[in-house]
Formats: C-alpha cells, sequence, structure tokens
C-alpha cells in the first residue's frame, strides 16, 4: 500500500486530485487531504505518507516552510509541488528541499496519473533499497562482534598484526593507540571480589548481546567474548597521553557504565582499566587491567590510582600459580603462602626425582617476587645480591628443607610488599591531609585535593577513609573546627570573620555546624576558655 497526501486550499483542486487518484489507484492506496500549511504539518506526523502533492499558496504556513518542517522528521516522503504560478524563485528553492516535480496548475487527469505511477516506482525502489541496506546491517550486526572478538583475541594473545590491521580498518578504526578495560561479573563480593558461579558465566552467553549494546551505548569501544567471568573491552585512542581530567572522565563513566549494567541485570559488576598504549602493545594495557582487577577492591579502578610501578606478570598457565602471583602482588602473605605450598606439593608428588627442575622452580619464583619488589621500588637491586641462592637451594638434603628456605624468602618479599602497600597508602593521606591544613581556609574540595594528590576522587575517598577512619567532609569539618577554637580564644575576633577564616562564607551555618561538632554555639564557646 502506498500513502498519500493531498494540501491544496482549494477545495474543488482537493477533490478533484482525490477523484483522480482513487479512482486509478484505490485498491493500492491510502489517501488524506488537509487544507492547510498547519494541517499538513500535523497530518504527516500521524499519517506518515510515502508521496505528498502540496500547494505552495495556502492560507498561514505555506508550501515551502511545511516542506521544510515535515523534512524534519520524514525524510523519505516524496513531494510533488502544485501552485497556479510559475513562480523560479519557489521552484528554485523547492528543487533545494528535494522536490521530485514542480506542477503548475491547471493539471490534465493524465499528468496527475502518471505522476502518480512515477512516484510509486520510486516508492517500491526505496524500498526495495532500504529492505537491502537492512539485510546488510542484519548481517553486519551478527559480523561485526565476531570480528571485534577476533581483534581483541589476536591484540592480547597473538603476535601477528597484520590480519589485525586489516581488520581495524574494516571497521573503520584508524586510532593507532588504545586502553583496554576490563569488566568483571558475579553474583555477590567476597572480601572485596567478585564471587562468579559457573551459572553466572553461562548466564553471560544469554545476556551478551544486551550487554554489549548497552557498552557500545556508553563508550566508543570494541567488545570482546566472554571469557569466565570477563569481558574485555578495547578503547582506541587517537593519542597515547591521558590527562588527569580525561582519566577522571573515564573512572567516571566506567561508575555510570557499573551501575547501569547491575540495575539492568541484577548482578554485580567491576571495571578495570589499563593505560593507553600503541595498539600493538595493548598486552601491557591488559596486564596493567588486570592487576588493577586483582589489587584493588574498588567497583571501578585506573591503573594510575594505584600508585605502583610494578606490572602482574601472567606466565604458566596453572590457577594455583596465578593466585600465588595475585597474593604476592597484593602482599597478602598467609595466602600467598597457603597457595605456594599446595604448589609445592604438586612438583613432588609430580617431579620427585626431577630436583634439579624444582629447584630452579623455586629459584625462578624467589626471583620474579624479588623482581617484583624492585619495580614497585621496594628494594634496590646489586649484582652480587644473590650469588649465593644456587648454592643453598642445590645444597638441602630434602625436599622438606628446600621448602622451608623457600617460603621464608618469599613470606620476606610479600611482607615487604605489604608494608610499602601500607606505606603509600598513609603517604597519600598524610599529603592530603596536609594540603587540606594549608588550605582548609579556601572552598576546597573533594576533587581538589584529589587532584593534589594525583589520583581520582572515587579511589581517594576510599584509601582515606580506609587509612583516616574518617571520610574528606570529616576530616576537613574536624580541621576548620580546631582552627575555630584557636581563633575563639581572641576576644579580637568576630565570629563572623573567624567563620570567614575557617572557610564557611555563612557565619550561621558555621555557627549551626560548630555547634553540632562541639555541643556549643562559638560565643558559648569563647565564654566557656575565657571564663
Amino acid at each position: 500500500m502506498y500513502r498519500i497526501l493531498i494540501a491544496d486550499d482549494e477545495g474543488l483542486m482537493l477533490e478533484s486530485l482525490k477523484t483522480m487518484i482513487l479512482g486509478q489507484y484505490a485498491d493500492c492506496c491510502e489517501l488524506e487531504t488537509a487544507k492547510t500549511g498547519r494541517a499538513v504539518i500535523e497530518k504527516t506526523e500521524s499519517f506518515h505518507p510515502d508521496i505528498v502533492f502540496l500547494d505552495i499558496q495556502m492560507p498561514g504556513i505555506n508550501g515551502i516552510q511545511a516542506m521544510k518542517e515535515i523534512r524534519k522528521s520524514n525524510s523519505t516522503a516524496l513531494f510533488y509541488i502544485i501552485s497556479a504560478y510559475d513562480k523560479f524563485d519557489y521552484a528554485k528553492e523547492a528543487i533545494d528541499l528535494g522536490v521530485e516535480k514542480y506542477l503548475t496548475k491547471p493539471i490534465s487527469r493524465k499528468t496527475v496519473l502518471s505522476t502518480v505511477e512515477e512516484a510509486m516506482k520510486k516508492v517500491d525502489h526505496n524500498r526495495a533499497l532500504r529492505s537491502s541496506q537492512l539485510q546488510i546491517q542484519e548481517k553486519l550486526e551478527i559480523i561485526v562482534p565476531v570480528v571485534e572478538q577476533s581483534i581483541i583475541t589476536n591484540l592480547l594473545f597473538q603476535t601477528e598484526m597484520q590480519d589485525v590491521g586489516y581488520y581495524l580498518q574494516l571497521l573503520d578504526v584508524e586510532e593507532k593507540y588504545g586502553s583496554i578495560m576490563i569488566i568483571q561479573f558475579g553474583t555477590e563480593y567476597d572480601n572485596g571480589r567478585l564471587v562468579s558461579p559457573v551459572r553466572m558465566s553461562v548466564q553471560a552467553q544469554d545476556f551478551y548481546p544486551e550487554l554489549r549494546g548497552l557498552v557500545k551505548d556508553s563508550l566508543n569501544c570494541l567488545v570482546g567474548p566472554v571469557m569466565s567471568n570477563r569481558i574485555v573491552l578495547l578503547v582506541p585512542r587517537e593519542e597515547g597521553q591521558v590527562s588527569y581530567e580525561e582519566r577522571i572522565r573515564i573512572v567516571e563513566n566506567a561508575r555510570s557504565l557499573t551501575k547501569n549494567l547491575e540495575e539492568r541485570f541484577h548482578a554485580r559488576f567491576r571495571i578495570s582499566i589499563g593505560r593507553v598504549h600503541k595498539m600493538e602493545d595493548l598486552q601491557l594495557s591488559y596486564r596493567e587491567a588486570l592487576r588493577s582487577l586483582n589489587d584493588s577492591k574498588s567497583h571501578v579502578i585506573h591503573i594510575d590510582d594505584l600508585q605502583s610501578g610494578g606490572v602482574y606478570e601472567e606466565e604458566f598457565p596453572d590457577e594455583t600459580e596465578r593466585r600465588i602471583y595475585r597474593f604476592l602482588e597484593a602482599g597478602s602473605t598467609a595466602p600467598m603462602l597457603a597457595e605456594l605450598n599446595i604448589f609445592f606439593d604438586w612438583m613432588v608428588q609430580h617431579y620427585p626425582n626431577d630436583r634439579g627442575n624444582i629447584v630452579l622452580k623455586v629459584l625462578e619464583y624467589i626471583i620474579w617476587a624479588e623482581r617484583v619488589a624492585f619495580e614497585a621500588g621496594i628494594v634496590n637491586y646489586n649484582f652480587s645480591d644473590r650469588k649465593d641462592y644456587l648454592e643453598i637451594a642445590t645444597s638441602f638434603g630434602d625436599y622438606e628443607s628446600l621448602r622451608r628456605w623457600f617460603t621464608e624468602k618469599m613470606a620476606a618479599v610479600c611482607d615487604a610488599i605489604h608494608d610499602h602497600k601500607e606505606s603509600q597508602s598513609n603517604s597519600i593521606v598524610k599529603k592530603a591531609q596536609n594540603y587540606i591544613q594549608e588550605n582548609y581556609s579556601h572552598d576546597i574540595s573533594l576533587d581538589d585535593v584529589s587532584r593534589a594528590v594525583n589520583i581520582s576522587p572515587y579511589y581517594f575517598s576510599r584509601v582515606f577513609k580506609d587509612e583516616s577512619g574518617e571520610n574528606f567532609i570529616e576530616y576537613l569539618t574536624r580541621v576548620r573546627v580546631e582552627k575555630a577554637k584557636e581563633l575563639l580564644a581572641d576576644p579580637s575576633l568576630s565570629v563572623k570573620l573567624i567563620s570567614s577564616m575557617c572557610g564557611y562564607s555563612d557565619p550561621n551555618y558555621f555557627s549551626r555546624l560548630f555547634k553540632k561538632q562541639t555541643d556549643m554555639t562559638p560565643r558559648e564557646y569563647r565564654m566557656s576558655v575565657q571564663g
């Protein structure tokens, strides 16, 4: 069926055109009429015509004005202008708006019917073209996710870049840099870690298409496949550097995305973010995102918020070994030693007569652990520090003696990492506290302090609370009130001035807050200290 709309302020002309068209094409078209420009605009919004015969000269809104308005919501309708005047200016403007033909009254029946037939053929052609485009789009909707998954898999786990470059070009990805985000999902948190039963990973295959759509709506990225309870995203970037402001925006967008995902799928989500690297070096960003995921309990964490130079190494694909790496880099000595003993038992049980390789594996672990500590700035490197390691490791007469030496060395490194992390957190908090104490009289915010210590507001807020036992506002308020107490001892200073000196522009607000903190108004406190 073809939807045809005729707009003309002359009733006779309107009925004449209607009779001609229905007399020939009544069985294949729906027809509506309008007598004013306003009426044709309103009719178009509800009728959605394929073909419009439109008189230029109509009361109020003329045909050209009406067509401009209609084009805002209907880009496919075919317009045929009819007029009693052969005006060049109107004709030119009509052509600019994409009019199919300009018809001058009076119009013969033959011209009307031939024009309608011509219009119907164009509608058929446009519909066929649109159908073909939708078929292509439908196929692309199937192919594109597969291509994106292949790109991410190859970039992260393969060494060949030739095919990857071709597929990136196919997807119009021209950026030379990118970063990796990892979305992790689960049913609940266990000590900050997401618990993901097998059924959750199975369910992820079902909600993956919708999740992919939500991610695409939030980020310009390529979406990888479901891998256990994780999905890897590749975010292309024009430049290799990310400013502090941009980093904060990325973290905030990720937080909004986790919230949307949790509301939609009734599950728990975390997102970790690696640094920007060249496309061929995205494995580094992936490892950084993994480290962020493993070293932090935050729902969203950027690698730069960890304030650490170490890089998580994921080598032999043994789950026990991976847990050893994760616990050691986190400074979690007890669980690391538990996993270490499990792995040592496995080596002895499976290779009881392969003493040489067991010793090599022990040395590999110790050297790797010390390397992690070195890259984190915890220890310095001296060439002769390990001169006796090989001699000691091969001197033990039994495996239990080797185990004791092995666990002692690993525990010493893990303890050092733990102490360093605590020291770093304390350093951040101390730096923030110093900044607050120096600037309490100004209108400072959480963003200001976060910028001063160079970590995102979200992560800073968590670290500050964990280490100091109070949040940013509580600490700032306490500092200001303590300073106000000192100033109130000076009778020459008014409460209004003290309020301003302590960072509060509203004396009434200052008084209410002071009383809440001390159970006394500023004046009552002044009287109490002055006797």
